[in-house]
């Protein structure tokens, strides 16, 4: 797991959601987002075995804001893929 992968929430409310890793706190947990306006995925720490991670990588500084994630995922033209729910 590194800053900028997409993965897919498997676990909790979220679970089917997309979201970005913005940080990595130790090799258990992860910071990750879903910019509101595209996936529904609040920042919050994430258990590593919650996620499923994806082919898909952003190039993200870690600590990124959300609009900064944001921006990103549109000039890559992954708004549409964030906001599909994935079956897990």
């Amino acid at each position: 797991m590194q800053v900028g992968r997409v993965c897919v929430k498997t676990k909790g409310r979220e679970a089917g959601k997309k979201c970005v890793i913005v940080d990595v706190i130790d090799q258990s947990f992860v910071l990750v987002t879903g910019p509101k306006a595209l996936s529904g995925v609040k920042r919050r720490r994430a258990n590593v075995t919650h996620l499923h991670p994806l082919e898909d990588h952003v190039k993200i500084l870690k600590g990124a804001s959300d609009e900064e994630v944001t921006k990103i995922l549109e000039e890559m033209g992954k708004t549409e893929d964030m906001k599909t729910k994935a079956n897990f």
